[in-house]
């Protein structure tokens, strides 16, 4: 499962594929050079347009930054998606995105940037991006479906909890990114502790389930 998938998309208009050059060229450029280095004139060059052209697409470049940033952290998420969501067990899938954000990092030095802090009069902003909300919303129809199977207690908030998931996540994935990977490993086993007291169903009830069937 990823937050943004290709297949079935009708081929881009001429206008549309400027728009995805330019918003590829930002990505690049931002995560190499940072946003304050970056003008949106170096980024029409990366692109191939003219300098102004960018305007068109990106009134300013503080919305085309955040912009190249959605796009990036989407990506990062789809990848950690894939790996985690299709897991049947519940302390698998948390356990399995954060691994497989982790990893996926690595390719995508803005995302990196951002999570290390080196972007801070926009960091704020960035926590309101569409990739985030998507994420939440995942997580939300997943922590939903596991109440129903009686993997998740019943008495809690699908939504509320799923916010509180990503939240953690994000805190992790800054961890590794400014402190190493190494460093936060040592507490892995206790995330995954914290996630399973707060969230899963006590035995009796995951044995006899919370859907509709259950007696």
């Amino acid at each position: 499962m990823a937050i943004r998938a290709d297949e079935g998309r009708e081929p881009e208009g001429k206008g549309a594929q400027t728009r995805r050059a330019i918003l590829e060229a930002a990505i690049v450029r931002f995560g190499r050079d940072g946003y304050r280095a970056t003008s949106v004139a170096h980024i029409a060059r990366d692109a191939g347009v003219g300098p102004t052209l960018a305007y068109a697409y990106f009134p300013n470049k503080e919305a085309l930054f955040l912009a190249a940033v959605d796009e990036d952290a989407a990506r990062v998420m789809g990848e950690g998606l894939v790996g985690s969501m299709g897991w049947n067990d519940v302390a698998d899938w948390r356990q399995l995105l954060l691994v497989t954000l982790i990893g996926a990092l690595d390719d995508h030095p803005l995302a990196r940037r951002l999570l290390a802090g080196l972007e801070p009069e926009v960091t704020a902003r960035v926590l309101e991006i569409p990739a985030l909300a998507e994420l939440r919303k995942v997580c939300a129809e997943r922590l939903a479906a596991d109440q129903l199977s009686g993997r998740v207690r019943p008495d809690i908030d699908p939504v509320t909890m799923a916010n509180g998931v990503v939240a953690v996540v994000l805190s992790l994935l800054m961890s590794v990114v400014q402190l190493g990977a190494d460093t936060v490993a040592h507490y892995g086993s206790d995330v995954v502790a914290l996630f399973e007291a707060a969230l899963e169903a006590p035995p009796t009830l995951r044995a006899r389930g919370t859907g509709p069937s259950a007696g």
